[in-house]
């Protein structure tokens, strides 16, 4: 990531430096975002019940139990996976949808104050990473899901300190985002500043945000749908003054730490169950937790699944049940050239995951490059257009597909066969010609090698025209 200066690790955040440290804020934001996209496309959200269940039955009839018996644990047991991997994938999802509405409102409160937000091309740039300023730094890996991988999204949104294990190369350091947020809010509370109230931002009541989508709900054993967002959780704020401007950073506080710091992570970094699960919400009607309550009680949900199968002398590993076998920090650099092969067994021309990869992370960074532009509106792309034609089309939909039609590529490496994933990078659009013309190329080079996705043709087409800006 490339943030526009460096500070001294006693820097404060003052009016001379109040626009890097939003900017700074609003790439802490954009940080997480890959990361949680990628553990959420690792989830098969719909194993299959009955291959669960019958894989199941066989285990425990071979440890002795009676059919019957075994039967009816396996059905239970399998039920509750089904459960908790489309809670899990749904509470992600929900986090993500969240983390996009902070950068919103974070880049809000720099238009406001300081000018246009600085969005493309500041994802990661390779794996592992770290947040840009924490204290104590910390890895954070494109990975898969797993308790390790919860462990560290725990980290990332803590409401507590971390116990230091090294010296932090800072920006402006903080011990948590909420605290880097308060450091911001207490200079916007602290001195007189300008706001720019004609510059255009991403505002309520246009339907840039909605807080519940297909991908934000659960079943529970019963069939009933369960929502892991609220509407009255929170929405974008139109940043005009002091008030609104703390009314934006409290949100983005209360929606990812949230209110209670009594966090459950025992010195050591370990998780402590009995402690962690405080029902800490976002929403005045307590219906939503905050994110780390919510990946604190995926957290302890895997534990509490996994002993019960414990209990039957079962492998408490309950991720091979529906977790994808997705690399660990992939790039589009480090995937094979050749011996691309289709889960129906499908062999690709060579090229191909190198090219779907490729188109995948030009989508992705095509939405920061429409996102950029509702702040600076151009002729005949008003911020309406360009979010709800745009933004949701190829977030939604064109981003969405790709991400499940790449896992339909399988390939071999060091004796292990591992799913393609996307891998979220930062695309580099040339200036010869615009960035729609250059995705459009990489959709023609791509389909060809991969006709999957030539039903996207016309979607990709129809998205918003925007130049770099």
């Amino acid at each position: 990531m490339q943030l526009t200066k460096f500070f001294k690790d006693d820097t404060k955040v003052t009016p001379e430096n109040l626009g890097e440290a939003i900017q700074q804020a609003i790439e802490i934001e954009i940080a997480t975002i890959p990361v949680y996209l990628y553990t959420y496309y690792s989830i098969n959200r719909v194993p299959n019940q009955d291959a669960i269940s019958g894989a199941l039955v066989q285990e425990l009839t071979g440890k002795g139990i009676s059919l019957p018996d075994a039967n009816n644990v396996a059905l239970d047991l399998s039920a509750q996976i089904m459960v908790y991997a489309n809670k899990a994938g749904a509470s992600i999802m929900s986090v993500v949808m969240e983390e996009m509405l902070h950068m919103a409102l974070s880049s809000n409160l720099k238009q406001a104050l300081i000018g246009a937000p600085n969005l493309t091309g500041r994802s990661p740039s390779s794996y592992p990473t770290m947040l840009p300023g924490h204290e104590p730094e910390f890895n954070i890996d494109l990975a898969p899901f797993s308790l390790n991988q919860l462990m560290t999204f725990l980290k990332i949104e803590s409401p507590d300190p971390l116990t230091r294990t090294a010296e932090a190369l800072a920006v402006i350091p903080y011990k948590t985002i909420g605290q880097f947020y308060d450091m911001i809010k207490a200079c916007i509370d602290e001195n007189d500043l300008t706001y720019s109230t004609n510059l255009p931002q991403l505002i309520p009541g246009q339907r840039y945000y909605s807080p519940n989508m297909i991908d934000t709900v659960y079943y529970d054993k019963h069939h009933k749908p369960q929502y892991v967002d609220a509407d009255d959780s929170g929405d974008l704020v139109h940043v005009v003054d002091r008030t609104s401007a703390d009314k934006a950073i409290d949100q983005i506080v209360e929606q990812g730490e949230g209110n209670d710091h009594a966090t459950g992570l025992r010195p050591d970094g370990s998780v402590d169950c009995g402690k962690i699960i405080k029902a800490d919400y976002d929403d005045p009607d307590r219906e939503e937790l905050s994110h780390f309550e919510k990946f604190a009680q995926v957290y302890c949900e895997y534990n509490t699944l996994s002993e019960q199968f414990a209990n039957y002398n079962l492998d408490g590993n309950i991720g091979k049940y529906f977790v994808n076998n997705f690399p660990t920090n992939p790039s589009t650099a480090s995937y094979p050239n050749t011996g691309i092969i289709g889960t129906d067994g499908t062999k690709y021309p060579d090229g191909t995951l190198q090219a779907v990869s490729t188109l995948l992370s030009a989508i992705y960074t095509y939405i920061f490059v429409m996102t950029e532009a509702c702040y600076k509106p151009e002729k005949g792309n008003t911020p309406y257009e360009i979010f709800m034609f745009g933004i949701h089309k190829s977030m939604i939909f064109i981003l969405d597909a790709i991400c499940g039609d790449i896992q339909s590529l399988t390939y071999f490496s060091n004796g292990e066969v591992f799913t393609a994933a996307p891998t979220f990078e930062n695309y580099s659009f040339g200036l010869i010609s615009s960035p729609k013309s250059q995705l459009i190329q990489l959709y023609n080079n791509a389909v060809a090698l991969y006709p999957t996705i030539s039903y996207l043709e016309q979607r990709i087409n129809d998205l918003p025209d925007v130049a770099l800006n």
